[in-house]
């Protein structure tokens, strides 16, 4: 995990022209997205046939995504983030979620789960921390070139890639852009979309126009799609 500092990082809408700015306080970030090793390491399941450990995983939903997070904390001995509607009364372990991961609960839209910002567990980040993680103190819109920096469309050979084959940007984060698509905790438009959740930092299959640090996309909670995939964070100072 890396400790990302904190600060202040300036959000924009495009579609309704809407600027809005958030004050961080400092959290930590994982260097690469979760891994499909990684992933089956804590749910017992693959995402794809494919063997590469070091594929990010992809094909996953928000609903997994979360409930994987609680997973991880659970195994890693820390307070999970989330308060999951199964997970009222159960007094549910590491196991139990892993196992609910894909079990098929994804008629569920997240609007019942509750963030415990008090816990010290693993957690998607917010999109304001995503952008200034991205970021990492640079004015413009990506890190770096974007051809050392990402797999796009334009270099990708229309595939996913393993993670950290691209340089990281100042805070030594590998493939914010690229690659795939990252979950992010916060909805999307709730007026517009309900409980669509923001998706950033464009995928393998993504044009160059769409792998910035400022581009926002939107996905409902449990749809799975092949270029989206996630980090996770942790809280400081909980």
């Amino acid at each position: 995990m890396i400790d990302v500092p904190p600060g202040q990082v300036r959000l924009t809408d495009r579609r309704t022209r809407r600027t809005w700015s958030v004050e961080l306080a400092p959290y930590r970030l994982a260097a690469f997205p979760v891994t499909r090793q990684l992933y089956a390491e804590i749910t017992g399941r693959r995402t794809a046939a494919a063997p590469d450990s070091r594929l990010p995983v992809e094909s996953v939903s928000w609903w997994d995504a979360v409930r994987f997070c609680n997973a991880l904390s659970r195994r890693d001995g820390l307070a999970p983030a989330y308060e999951l509607p199964t997970d009222a009364g159960t007094g549910a372990d590491a196991h139990a979620d892993a196992d609910r991961c894909e079990d098929g609960q994804d008629g569920q839209d997240g609007q019942d789960i509750e963030w415990d910002e008090s816990a010290d567990g693993y957690r998607l980040p917010t999109e304001a921390e995503w952008e200034h993680a991205c970021r990492a103190g640079t004015p413009g819109p990506r890190y770096g070139p974007l051809d050392e920096i990402a797999w796009y469309r334009g270099n990708s050979q229309d595939r996913v890639h393993a993670v950290g084959g691209r340089l990281p940007n100042p805070w030594g984060l590998h493939d914010m852009l690229g690659n795939v698509w990252e979950w992010c905790w916060d909805t999307y438009d709730p007026e517009v979309y309900g409980t669509y959740r923001v998706l950033r930092g464009g995928g393998w299959f993504d044009e160059h126009r769409s792998c910035r640090a400022s581009v926002r996309r939107r996905s409902h909670p449990t749809f799975r799609v092949d270029d989206v995939g996630f980090r996770v964070a942790r809280s400081r100072g909980v």
